[in-house]
């Protein structure tokens, strides 16, 4: 985890926490009545674990493990202490009925919210660090179980992206061979899998300038591949499943797949999805041998650098925000949709659990989980740091990420 170095640049999170707190309860007015008790996705908990976990979450790091404050309600502490990442078919068996009224949590969260708000320039800014990155990580999960309610369960906003014309770029950037970092400096921000910086030697490869595009997946879908997830057939004509409405497949757009999908189509056309280094390489080095904080260089993520920190709901075209392209020219390496790689989550060499958190890496070491990089349209720009690392199942259909091709 991170070491703060005085009181004062840890209180510099609080506003960014009311922030976050700010951001998710907007979520969760997306919900038409009653709707706060489906389960949108069957591998999940309902959503109304999620109404209680971020203030619980909030709860037991800040308050109990950070600043000993006695509990006011452990029944709730412990009840929205944590989800569930169980195999596919494996989905949980509890009702609706099974769990509290949305009054009794949001008195939880007040309650909660006040304690804190009174004493968190006595926290450990670590913690707190945590618990903001927490929220702004859950706001994206939200996104994604929001997208998988019916339209008629949502309320409040729409959104019609134009349907785009085909693109084939068929355009590959040669990476030469060299050095790329990995990692978060001790004592720097960052999650426990981030820790500690290294460089690997990356032979030389080459790598698609553009994200594959949805008109690319198409002719695979022709030959017999199954369509992604997010995309329903109706009257002979694709669809894209968008939050709020379906709209014609918008065919320069970033196809959004799983990773077996993705790794599936990049045999078929002979090719690899990159590795967690090769993704490095391409996104944060230059042809002169030096290394980024961002593709596109050392200044702070803008809109105008991708598509990310919840400036829109869906895929923009590939071949938007050119600014944000790497030194190498490669396009959209953050935002518009997390990378696929071919690495399996594991941890870097000196590795330690945080000691607040011990089971929030470590459980997934397991090689049924992969590494993805850069971001989604809903990635707050402070995920976007080139040391961040996330991960799924390489056949959960949900997350918003596409893929680029790499060549040998």
């Amino acid at each position: 985890m991170l070491a703060y170095r005085t009181m004062s640049e840890g209180a510099m999170l609080e506003t960014p926490l009311r922030e976050a707190r700010a951001q998710t309860d907007a979520l969760f007015q997306l919900l038409a009545p009653g709707a706060i008790y489906d389960r949108p996705i069957p591998e999940r908990h309902r959503l109304v674990f999620y109404l209680g976990h971020l203030e619980a979450f909030d709860w037991n790091q800040i308050g109990r493990a950070g600043l000993d404050l006695p509990s006011f309600h452990p029944e709730f502490d412990k009840l929205f202490e944590f989800g569930i990442d169980p195999p596919p078919g494996q989905a949980a068996q509890d009702q609706p009925g099974d769990w509290p009224s949305v009054a009794e949590i949001e008195k939880y969260n007040q309650r909660v919210r006040a304690r804190l708000d009174a004493a968190l320039n006595h926290a450990p800014p670590d913690i707190v660090f945590m618990a903001l990155e927490h929220r702004q990580m859950h706001a994206e999960t939200f996104a994604y179980l929001l997208h998988q309610l019916p339209y008629d369960r949502k309320q409040g906003l729409s959104a019609t992206p134009a349907a785009g014309a085909t693109f084939r770029s068929g355009e590959f950037i040669d990476i030469p061979p060299g050095i790329a970092t990995l990692g978060q400096r001790a004592g720097e921000l960052g999650w426990d899998n981030e820790f500690d910086l290294h460089a690997e030697y990356v032979p030389a490869f080459a790598i698609g300038k553009y994200k594959v595009t949805n008109g690319e997946y198409l002719e695979f879908v022709r030959q017999g591949a199954r369509p992604p997830h997010f995309w329903v057939e109706r009257d002979s004509q694709w669809l894209f499943h968008g939050m709020f409405s379906e709209t014609p497949l918008a065919l320069d757009s970033p196809v959004w797949v799983t990773q077996e999908e993705a790794t599936a189509y990049a045999r078929w056309r002979g090719l690899e999805i990159p590795t967690e280094t090769q993704f490095h390489r391409a996104a944060y080095c230059t042809p002169q041998g030096q290394e980024r904080l961002f593709p596109w260089g050392n200044e702070a993520p803008t809109a105008t650098h991708g598509n990310f920190d919840s400036h829109a709901w869906d895929p923009a075209s590939v071949l938007a925000h050119s600014r944000g392209d790497s030194a190498f020219g490669v396009s959209q390496l953050v935002g518009n949709g997390w990378e696929w790689t071919a690495t399996p989550f594991a941890p870097f060499a000196g590795f330690r659990p945080a000691p607040s958190y011990l089971n929030y890496s470590q459980n997934f070491f397991d090689g049924e989980h992969f590494v993805m990089k850069g971001g989604s349209p809903r990635t707050a720009a402070g995920l976007l740091r080139r040391s961040f690392r996330n991960w799924f199942r390489p056949n959960y259909p949900y997350v918003y990420a596409g893929f680029h091709l790499v060549a040998h």
